[in-house]
């Protein structure tokens, strides 16, 4: 008897799946965050540098990403935007892709569609608007004085699911 369990197990087990997955339903997330400080002094108001605190933010997210998987960092081409991203893509050995802000729709659905792990670096009035596309939700701006907020969206076939999280930086300027 205890044989022809041990048989059984051995036809039903064999330490790998006997299903093929589908990988067509394999889970990404996506990170979406606003900007770090901007410097409104820095010469140019329509497209301004990181103040000290901002580069001190962006040196924080990069060491919160540092052992989180992302295959692209994505920003607007922007300084602030840029700026915000470098840190964690060369941590990452990635390049940064630009996308235009006033087509979020179709970045959107370009996202969803290549199914990797991505961090999106954007703005006030469409970082929410983004994840919100994403999870299929609508969200509005983000404040202006608000610069921790970490969107992840996760993505299992049509299953999304979105979290907000806070990041607990604080600057020492």
């Amino acid at each position: 008897m205890i044989h022809h369990c041990l048989l059984l197990f051995a036809l039903f087990y064999s330490g790998k799946p006997q299903l093929p997955i589908d990988t067509s339903d394999k889970a990404f997330t996506i990170y979406l965050i606003r900007h770090a400080e901007k410097n409104m002094e820095s010469g140019n108001p329509s497209d301004p540098e990181l103040s000290a605190c901002g580069m001190q933010r962006a040196q924080n997210i990069k060491l919160y990403f540092s052992t989180i998987p992302l295959d692209k960092v994505y920003s607007t081409d922007l300084v602030r935007t840029k700026s915000t991203a470098l840190p964690t893509a060369t941590s990452k050995g990635l390049e940064i892709s630009l996308y235009n802000p006033d087509q979020l729709e179709d970045f959107a659905k370009q996202l969803i569609e290549n199914k990797e792990n991505a961090l999106v670096v954007g703005h006030s009035n469409t970082t929410a608007v983004l994840a919100g596309l994403l999870a299929g939700e609508a969200l509005g701006d983000i404040d202006l004085a608000i610069y921790n907020r970490i969107y992840q969206v996760i993505i299992t076939g049509k299953k999304r699911q979105l979290q907000l999280l806070h990041s607990s930086f604080e600057c020492s300027e």
